[in-house]
């Protein structure tokens, strides 16, 4: 089994951290004199600082082709335009749709270690549901601030079944269930929010509105950051999805039952198969660039490429209505509908 490397990126002012550690016991040699270990005359040790400065840390979980890098980079760059030291460890050798993808951002007056131990992290942000349970244990547990996508994307491998309706095995908890456990949690739909103005791909960005709320810095600032970094074509939408998260954390705060997405109310359960349900799958020819994923992880062998290597519907009628081949288009191409005749439902 190969293990995905990890790439790691130093975007401050100091060379490759040397050690794990945020302060390592050779990371200053100067030369002691008497000042230096001199006790005061009463005997007493030294007053500690009050606010030692601690570096901030913010992980940042999800798959491939869901915007993780870009939070990431928002994250780094805000922090030098601070003036902050800055360390980011990535992962992203599974960048491709469905792979996991995670980031850690740490920046302070004084960073080392570019990674986060376990039960440190001041954030994390989750933009696909399960991802974000499996990364819990590094969020810390007093104060740690957990923003996530309630957006399900379920791995073909957590199919257990071809049939319609065949249970998953994918991760059960609601959002009531984990927000109740978290000192400051928040579990939104950001990717309806995105799809309601336009582009479901600012999702990650209507995550980082929601982040901004729990932080010091100014929204002014993280729009600056924000529009530097996408293109100049999304940048109005971006803008709209930034505000939206901000909306809809401000709101949260004020009542504390907005905080979960209430949609989801029960642990996802087998569905009866039905005999009047039809599916049918749409491609967007202008948005495929023809990555044949879906075409390589369809169960069915519905789709096929074109001699223009843009994905087609080869056989419509063998669609099961298992969506991966939309959950996992990293261009948000393919769209399934489901089709359920009224006499069925009668």
């Amino acid at each position: 089994m190969q293990t995905t490397p990890q790439h790691l990126q130093d975007v401050g002012h100091r060379s490759d951290p040397i050690s794990q550690a945020d302060a390592p016991v050779n990371a200053r040699r100067k030369k002691m004199t008497a000042a230096d270990t001199a006790l005061p005359l009463d005997g007493a040790a030294p007053a500690a600082d009050p606010n030692p400065a601690q570096p901030r840390n913010i992980m940042i979980v999800g798959v491939g082709g869901q915007g993780v890098l870009m939070i990431s980079k928002v994250m780094a760059l805000l922090g030098q335009r601070q003036g902050l030291q800055v360390k980011q460890s990535e992962v992203h050798g599974m960048a491709k749709r469905g792979g996991i993808v995670f980031s850690h951002v740490r920046f302070g007056k004084e960073v080392w270690s570019p990674t986060i131990a376990k039960g440190d992290a001041d954030a994390l942000i989750a933009l696909e549901w399960a991802e974000g349970l499996r990364w819990l244990d590094y969020l810390k547990p007093d104060s740690g601030v957990f923003i996530a996508d309630t957006r399900r994307i379920v791995p073909p491998f957590a199919c257990r079944s071809r049939k319609h309706g065949a249970t998953t095995n994918y991760a059960r908890e609601t959002p009531a269930e984990i927000v109740g456990r978290i000192a400051d949690g928040y579990a939104l739909d950001a990717t309806s929010i995105a799809e309601e103005l336009g582009d479901v791909r600012a999702a990650n960005t209507v995550l980082l509105g929601t982040l901004s709320v729990s932080l010091d810095d100014p929204p002014a600032e993280w729009l600056a950051v924000i529009e530097e970094l996408v293109p100049k074509r999304t940048r109005e939408i971006n803008r709209k999805a930034f505000e939206a998260g901000r909306a809809w954390a401000e709101a949260a705060r004020r009542d504390p039952e907005l905080r979960f997405d209430k949609s989801i109310t029960r642990r996802p359960a087998a569905r009866a198969p039905h005999p009047e349900v039809s599916f049918e799958v749409t491609v967007n020819a202008a948005w495929c660039k023809g990555c044949d994923i879906c075409v390589k992880l369809c169960p069915e062998r519905c789709l096929a490429m074109s001699r223009e290597q843009v994905a087609t519907v080869k056989h419509p009628d063998a669609c099961t209505g298992c969506h991966v081949c939309e959950w996992l288009c990293p261009d948000f191409a393919i769209s399934v509908k489901t089709n359920v005749r009224e006499s069925a439902t009668a």
